[in-house]
């Protein structure tokens, strides 16, 4: 999503992604409604130079004269309409895996009024589009437990909800995903802009961590996560190269037991908070 900023000079959105795949990042998370088409036309520009997963999402539709950037688009035929138009986006016959975002839990979007749609019914017509192979997996995102473990009957490739060192609210998700070989995909993985998402790297534990570790405290974060869990997969977003490097150095830090357990306790009292309804931040962003 944060490739958006770079709308005016597409060549610079390409080059970070250039970047990624020569840093050896084979999984691209990406959306149609992400400014309408553009971050997906970049993802097209280079994902014929390798074996890229690129996964994308259904479930809302961009609004620009609307409050809101997008808007729900939960039916049947508006999740069809969505996989159509990333199959345009980005120039193939089958996505290798689409996500349903169904809006249960925050941040952002909530479905009101006949946006409220049963999650069998969409999940008829995810999986009506896998059999045709326009998709290959079928991914849940923002979603709550239960409908998770509903989902499970319809083979779950992956789940997207908001999780981090300090915000572990669907633990038991992760552990109910890892337990049916299911990846556990945390978007906001250092926090956001939302204000239930605290920033990671401002934690001070974090920060301690990291100085200790002579790495920043966002690859302490970053780190943590991929400790955490063996079926963690990690999309931080970014437009930055530097940034995007700085990320995909986490990957070879292996944090001590005493930094594990000192990140450990720092989410630990969120575990078993509630899990709060979507609230689209003040900005409007």
């Amino acid at each position: 999503m944060q490739l958006e900023r770079h709308i005016a000079d597409p060549d610079v959105g390409i080059a970070v992604l250039r970047r990624a795949i020569e840093l050896g990042v084979d999984h691209i998370d990406t959306a149609h409604f992400y400014a309408d088409g553009f971050v997906n036309s970049l993802i097209r520009a280079v994902s014929n130079d390798s074996e890229l997963l690129v996964a994308t999402k259904v479930g809302a539709v961009p609004d620009p004269n609307g409050p809101r950037p997008v808007k729900p688009a939960q039916k049947p035929a508006d999740l069809r309409a969505g996989v159509e138009e990333n199959l345009r986006s980005l120039g193939v016959d089958t996505i290798p895996l689409v996500n349903l975002r169904r809006m249960e839990v925050g941040p952002g979007l909530a479905a009101t009024g006949d946006q409220i749609v049963d999650i069998d019914d969409q999940l008829a017509e995810m999986i009506s589009m896998r059999d045709e192979g326009k998709i290959g997996g079928i991914g849940l995102s923002a979603v709550v437990t239960d409908t998770v473990r509903h989902a499970l009957p319809a083979g779950i490739a992956c789940v997207q909800n908001p999780y981090n060192v300090i915000d572990r609210r669907f633990e038991d998700m992760l552990n109910l995903c890892a337990d049916n070989g299911i990846a556990w995909v945390p978007f906001f993985p250092l926090g956001s802009a939302f204000e239930a998402f605290p920033n990671v790297a401002d934690n001070l534990v974090v920060q301690q961590v990291a100085a200790d570790a002579g790495i920043t405290a966002s690859q302490a974060g970053l780190a943590w996560l991929l400790s955490h869990a063996d079926n963690v997969f990690l999309i931080p977003g970014t437009g930055s190269i530097g940034h995007l490097e700085q990320n995909t150095a986490a990957g070879n830090i292996q944090l001590s037991r005493a930094a594990l357990d000192a990140l450990d306790a720092v989410g630990a009292d969120t575990v078993s908070m509630p899990v709060e309804p979507p609230v689209w931040p003040a900005d409007g962003r």
